[in-house]
């Protein structure tokens, strides 16, 4: 779409160049207000909030509730397309409650993800990161005719050797997942959190993910009950027997943790990956200067998060919105990768700067709903980024950039293979 050309209404989000680079379209939405009716793949509307005070707004404002009873019909009708029973088990956890019941709920996870438990943890989640690398092949002597001490390039898939393990690795260790469960969770389950219609071709292998997790997720109640400890899985599995939580909170809550609590995490450090590799020079900067890290971090949080629209919203009641009447029961989703790249907010947004401070992102949402897992989530991709960075010497695209492939999931950004090239193991 040319910046000359007018904005369809309702505006289109999908499609693979879209999700290559969805900036310059938030760009001309931003620069045409905050407040655009937009659809989804599924045929499902909503409104989108662009632009970062309108979006902060958004996000602490307490007249937009999460609970998806306060969908209308219309929505109800192409949204809730998760089938039963999974749907009315699976889909009651943090991210779809309000206050109270939000607030009784969080704090039966925040005490596994406390900053000062994270730190702790450290050392384990490099030990981690370090024995995925020592997989990785050497580069060394593995060429065809190469004698023991000769270089030769090495080309991986980075997510199905590391940026799809490291991550559940971790939150397996933070939650309590025992190692014989952790070991048969199945990644493809993740795509849980890529529903298609009933109509798609896709829908039967859809449906049997959903059953896979659900079989799973009750393997995981039935381990922690009969070996109790004290973690967060056993916590929450006490917390359903004494009557804290319903059946269905606690299997969205484990469902949450388990998809939730690692996929972003794999597709961010993929986006930050993508990023570094299209800028060379700052790659080679975290080489020679690791100190930088945290702060680099958070810049690659904000050129390119992993979460870039937020889930539903809903108004109680009819609602003005930045002049736009919002009828009640409409989804709204605020566009975080969209505030995040505002030049009201931040100066050369478009650039990436490992000098930006502040850096006042949203990446993590904020108010009431801000990510309880935010400082693991720091932290792993410290760790992530900085182990293949420093033993990885010339890490590359193996492939064209334009071979590249984003996920197609609605409110996240990823790509589902890496392949990168680099010049020896270290």
């Amino acid at each position: 779409m040319t910046p000359q050309e007018p904005l369809p209404d309702p505006v289109p989000l999908h499609g693979q160049d879209y999700k290559r680079c969805p900036y310059p379209l938030y760009e001309k939405l931003r620069d045409e207000g905050p407040v655009h009716r937009v659809r989804f793949p599924s045929g499902v509307a909503a409104w989108l909030i662009t632009g970062y005070q309108a979006a902060h707004e958004a996000l602490n404002d307490s007249r937009l509730g999460k609970n998806h009873a306060l969908g209308n019909d219309t929505w109800r009708a192409r949204a809730s397309i998760m089938p039963e029973p999974q749907h009315s088990q699976l889909q009651v956890h943090l991210l779809h409650q309000d206050p109270p019941k939000h607030t009784a709920m969080r704090k039966l996870v925040l005490d596994a993800f406390a900053p000062r438990r994270v730190e702790e943890l450290r050392p384990r989640f490099q030990k981690l990161a370090d024995t995925l690398v020592d997989a990785m092949p050497s580069g060394v002597g593995t060429g065809a005719g190469a004698g023991p001490d000769v270089d030769v390039d090495v080309d991986v898939d980075v997510v199905s050797c590391f940026a799809a393990r490291f991550p559940f690795q971790v939150l397996a260790e933070v939650i309590g997942l025992p190692a014989e469960l952790a070991d048969r969770f199945d990644r493809d389950w993740g795509k849980v959190v890529q529903p298609v219609g009933p109509t798609d071709p896709g829908r039967p292998r859809y449906e049997a993910r959903l059953r896979g997790l659900q079989t799973y997720i009750a393997e995981v109640v039935t381990h922690k009950r009969q070996h109790p400890q004290d973690d967060l899985l056993g916590r929450l599995v006490t917390a359903r027997d004494t009557g804290e939580l319903g059946q269905e909170e606690l299997d969205s809550m484990i469902f949450q943790l388990l998809v939730a609590g690692q996929e972003p995490v794999t597709n961010q450090i993929t986006t930050a990956l993508m990023a570094l590799v299209r800028h060379p020079g700052h790659l080679e900067r975290l080489r020679a200067e690791p100190e930088l890290l945290p702060q680099a971090v958070e810049e690659l949080l904000r050129y390119d998060g992993a979460f870039e629209l937020t889930t539903w919203r809903f108004f109680a009641e009819d609602t003005e919105l930045h002049g736009t009447r919002i009828p009640a029961g409409d989804s709204v989703i605020v566009s975080l990768c969209a505030a995040n790249r505002d030049p009201e907010r931040f100066d050369d947004p478009d650039a990436l700067d490992f000098d930006r401070s502040p850096n006042p992102h949203l990446s993590f949402g904020h108010g009431i709903h801000f990510c309880p897992g935010a400082a693991l989530a720091r932290a792993e991709l410290q760790v992530a980024l900085g182990t293949l960075i420093s033993r990885l010497p010339g890490l590359r695209l193996a492939v064209p950039d334009e071979e590249i492939e984003w996920i197609p999931a609605v409110l996240a950004r990823g790509v589902n293979q890496l392949p990168v090239a680099y010049d020896r193991r270290d």
